[in-house]
């Protein structure tokens, strides 16, 4: 009678470059088989995004925008396609730079909820409305990054999962480690709670090193340089100092929360076609707010 033998399994091809010996890997955790693939796809995984320039000063930053600056001019659109396309071709320009961008964007271009109190819009309704304007602008700086080539999730505060991602932490991180851009929308998912308390809030989470807030004021003055034609910009100031002369950088809120988490904001206009560049690569450029 003929004896059965067991034929050896077909090997399994290579498709990755193998783990150092002695690696963290295979030393620390004593994996090997799927588990040492799954860490060979995880270490590719992480080396995809490109080493941030070494002209960039800031390499995780917040980029704080009001939906007004996505308002036409002319048109008056609640958003207007070449402004649209220029705000988003700035973000792509540190994008190259390696920079992982965050972005928060708010809704007063469609619906501002203090304005919506003013006209007898319930407070807390008028917050939500104002907080699913931000996801319509969200969805359009996305949908125009990915037409310019960059890699873009959106993630909201209020759960939308036809839509956008619900924000989670480290899915967020995870996704700038890979070089995509993040967009946060819907504020925090509060009423009572601005999108500048956003920026803070998502700055001291992700450990970012700046808040990038992109006005259509070159700085910080110490009076109103539309009315006031001696008004005097600052090129930096403290925290403590800005709250000593009152003077409005963000709402309350915001301010106190990157005070206490030592997150400075850099106020500028958006104007300059490569103002966000300028600010990335530590450029002279609107006013410093820091402990």
């Amino acid at each position: 009678m003929a004896t059965l033998r067991r034929m050896p399994a077909p090997s399994r091809p290579e498709t990755h470059p193998p783990l150092p010996a002695g690696g963290p890997a295979n030393a620390a955790w004593g994996i090997s088989g799927i588990d040492a693939d799954f860490a060979r796809r995880f270490a590719g995984a992480m080396r995809e995004h490109k080493a941030a320039d070494p002209r960039a000063k800031y390499h995780r930053v917040v980029l704080k925008l009001s939906g007004e600056v996505l308002r036409g001019g002319k048109s008056g659109d609640p958003i207007d396609a070449a402004t649209l396309e220029k705000v988003c071709a700035q973000v792509k320009e540190i994008h190259d730079l390696g920079v992982q961008v965050c972005v928060v964007i708010g809704g007063g271009n469609i619906f501002r909820g203090l304005n919506g109190e003013q006209r007898g819009v319930d407070r807390t309704t008028g917050d939500y409305m104002g907080m699913l304007a931000t996801v319509i602008n969200g969805l359009a700086l996305m949908d125009c990054l990915e037409k310019i080539g960059v890699s873009t999730r959106v993630q909201s505060a209020i759960p939308m999962n036809q839509i956008a991602e619900p924000f989670i932490l480290r899915r967020a991180m995870r996704h700038l480690e890979k070089g995509r851009v993040v967009i946060f929308v819907a504020g925090t998912g509060n009423p009572y709670f601005s999108t500048d308390t956003t920026a803070a809030l998502r700055a001291s989470e992700l450990h970012a090193d700046i808040i990038l807030k992109a006005t259509k004021v070159d700085g910080v003055y110490d009076k109103d340089p539309k009315k006031f034609t001696d008004a005097v910009k600052f090129d930096s100031l403290t925290f403590i100092e800005a709250l000593k002369q009152r003077l409005n950088v963000m709402d309350s809120t915001a301010f106190s929360l990157c005070m206490d988490n030592n997150v400075p904001i850099l106020v500028f206009d958006l104007g300059d076609e490569h103002a966000i560049r300028k600010a990335v690569v530590g450029e002279k450029i609107g006013t410093l707010v820091k402990n």
